[in-house]
C-alpha cells in the first residue's frame, strides 16, 4: 500500500486524517479538554463559590479535575465537579472567576469570566451568658454558660451585644434586639425584644456600635444613631431620647464610630478624630472636662485609624502604628506607668507596630503586628488574662503566642480570636459569660470549644452586661 505524507503526519490508511476526529473521534488521540461553560459566582467569608458546566468535549482521557481562578489575585480552588470554592480571597474587593478543565494530557482554555463578586465577613450569630433582658436573641430570658445559634441564618457580618444587641446583614438590613427602655433598640417603641427585629426596611446599613445609646452607619458614609441622649451623646445638639434613628449632621465621611454608656468617637475618611457627650473623666480627648452634644474634633491631626473607649477613657491606634490614650486612669487603664488621667492624648510608650484595640470598662486588649497579645489595667477577677489579679498601668504581653488576630474586652471578662479561627476567653465568668458551661472564673486564655471557624467577635467596649456574642463561618 503506497504511502503519503500529509502536512508532517504519516497516512497509512488507517488513520483517519480529520483535525476533529484525530484530536476527538473514535481514534481517541491524546487531547485536552475544552472550555467549561460559567456558571454564577457567589460571594462567601473571605471565599466564593463557583458554578459551572462541564465542557462538551472532556479531551482524551476524560477531564477528571477542574480549577477555578480568580481575578484579581490569581487565587485558586480545585474540585471534580461544580461548583468549587475559592478561599483567601480579601473582604471588600470584587472579583471574577474563570474555569478550566483538566485531564492527563493537560489543561484546557478557561472558560469565560463569571459575574463579579464581593466577599464580605458573614456567619451565624452565636451568644451566650446575661440574658435577663432578652439580649442573647434567643426568645426568651434565660442564661445561658455555653453558646447558642440565634436564628438558623448564615448571612450576618457585624455584631454588637450587650444589654441591648444589634447585628447586620449580608444584605444590609438592620436587626436589633434586648432591652429598649431608652428606645435603644430602634424601632419607634420602648419594648425589650427577645429575638431581633428588624430597625425599618433599609439595605443600606454597614456598621453598628450599641450600648444605651446606638450608632450605626450607612454604605453612602452617613451615621445615624439613637437612644439614651441624657448627655448629648448621640451627637444631635440636644438631649432629647429618640427610639428610631436620626442623622448626625449631613455629612457623608464617616468611617467608624464607638459608641459608649454616656459618651461617643468616631473617626472619618479624612482620618480625623471627633468625640461627644459626657467627658467627666476628660474623655473626650479635648484638652477640658466639658459635656458636648455635637461632634468635636481631637486635635487636627488626619491620622487616626482606629478607636475603642472604655467607662471613661479611650485608646486609639494612628495609621503609623502608634498607640494613644486619654480620660481617666485610676486604674492604670492608660497605659502610661502611672494612674494620672489626661483630657488629652497621650502616647503609650514608643512603639510603632500596634494594629488592634478593643477596651473593656477599665483595661484594655490590644493586638500588635506580630500577632502578640498585650493587656492592662484594672485585673480584680484576672480580666487581663496575665494568670493573676494584679492590676498594670502599662502594657503587658498576654502569654508568648504569635498568632492572635482580634480581640473583644468586656466589664470584667474578655475575648479573642487567633489566626487559626479558634476562640478563646477568661476574665469573669458569674454569669456563664464565657461559654464554659459553668461561672468558673479564669485568669487566662482557655479554648472555647474545640471549632477553628470562628470569625468575628463583639469588640464590645465597657459593656457592663455580662454577655458575649460572635459570629462564626456557616
Amino acid at each position: 500500500m503506497a504511502t503519503t505524507i500529509v502536512t508532517g503526519v504519516q497516512y497509512s490508511g488507517i488513520w483517519n486524517i480529520s483535525s476533529q476526529a484525530n484530536a476527538r473521534g473514535s481514534n481517541q488521540w491524546p487531547a485536552v479538554p475544552g472550555a467549561p461553560t460559567i456558571g454564577t459566582a457567589t460571594a462567601g467569608n473571605q471565599s466564593a463559590s463557583v458554578a459551572f458546566t462541564a465542557p462538551s468535549d472532556l479531551g482524551v482521557p476524560a477531564a477528571t479535575s477542574y480549577t477555578a481562578t480568580s481575578s484579581p489575585g490569581g487565587f485558586t480552588g480545585t474540585g471534580s465537579t461544580s461548583p468549587i470554592t475559592v478561599s483567601g480571597l480579601t473582604n471588600g474587593t470584587a472579583y471574577t472567576f474563570t474555569v478550566t478543565a483538566t485531564n492527563t494530557t493537560g489543561t484546557g482554555p478557561a472558560s469565560a469570566a463569571s459575574n463579579s463578586v464581593t466577599p464580605v465577613l458573614q456567619g451565624q450569630l452565636w451568644a451566650w451568658g446575661n440574658n435577663s433582658n432578652g439580649q442573647l436573641g434567643l426568645g426568651n430570658t434565660t442564661y445561658y454558660s455555653s453558646p447558642k445559634q440565634i436564628g438558623a441564618l448564615g448571612t450576618w457580618r457585624y455584631l454588637s451585644i450587650g444589654p441591648a444587641s444589634g447585628a447586620i446583614k449580608t444584605d444590609g438590613t438592620l436587626w436589633t434586639w434586648g432591652l429598649n427602655f431608652f428606645g435603644t433598640l430602634g424601632d419607634g417603641t420602648t419594648t425589650n425584644r427577645s429575638s431581633p427585629v428588624q430597625v425599618g426596611a433599609l439595605s443600606n446599613w454597614s456598621f453598628i456600635s450599641i450600648r444605651n445609646s446606638a450608632f450605626a452607619l450607612k454604605t453612602d458614609g452617613t451615621l445615624w444613631c439613637w437612644g439614651r441622649n441624657n448627655n448629648g451623646q448621640l451627637g444631635l445638639g440636644n438631649t432629647t431620647t429618640y427610639s428610631s434613628p436620626k442623622q448626625v449632621g449631613a455629612l457623608t465621611n464617616w468611617s467608624l464610630v464607638s459608641s459608649q454608656i454616656s459618651w461617643t468617637a468616631a473617626i472619618k475618611t479624612d482620618g480625623t478624630l471627633w468625640s461627644w457627650g459626657a467627658n467627666t473623666a476628660g474623655q473626650l480627648g479635648l484638652g477640658n472636662t466639658t459635656y458636648y452634644s455635637s461632634p468635636k474634633q481631637v486635635g487636627a491631626l488626619t491620622a487616626w485609624l482606629k478607636i475603642s473607649g472604655g467607662y471613661y477613657h479611650a485608646m486609639a491606634i494612628k495609621t503609623d502604628g502608634t498607640l494613644w490614650s486619654w480620660g481617666q486612669s485610676s486604674f492604670g487603664q492608660l497605659g502610661l506607668g502611672n494612674t494620672t488621667s489626661y483630657s488629652s492624648p497621650k502616647q503609650v510608650g514608643s512603639g510603632t507596630t500596634w494594629a488592634y484595640v478593643s477596651c473593656g470598662a477599665n483595661s484594655n486588649f490590644v493586638v500588635k503586628t506580630d500577632g502578640t497579645l498585650w493587656s492592662w489595667g484594672i485585673n480584680n477577677v484576672g480580666n487581663l488574662g496575665l494568670n493573676n489579679t494584679t492590676y498594670y498601668s502599662s502594657p503587658k504581653q498576654v502569654g508568648a503566642l504569635t498568632n492572635w488576630s482580634v480581640t473583644g474586652g468586656r466589664s470584667t471578662s474578655a475575648s479573642a480570636i487567633k489566626t487559626d479561627g479558634t476562640l478563646w476567653m477568661w476574665g469573669a465568668g458569674s454569669s456563664g459569660q464565657l461559654g464554659f458551661g459553668n461561672t468558673t472564673n479564669y485568669s487566662s486564655p482557655k479554648q472555647l470549644g474545640s471549632l477553628n471557624t470562628w470569625i468575628y467577635i463583639n469588640p464590645a467596649g465597657g459593656s457592663i452586661n455580662a454577655v458575649m456574642g460572635a459570629i462564626k463561618s456557616a
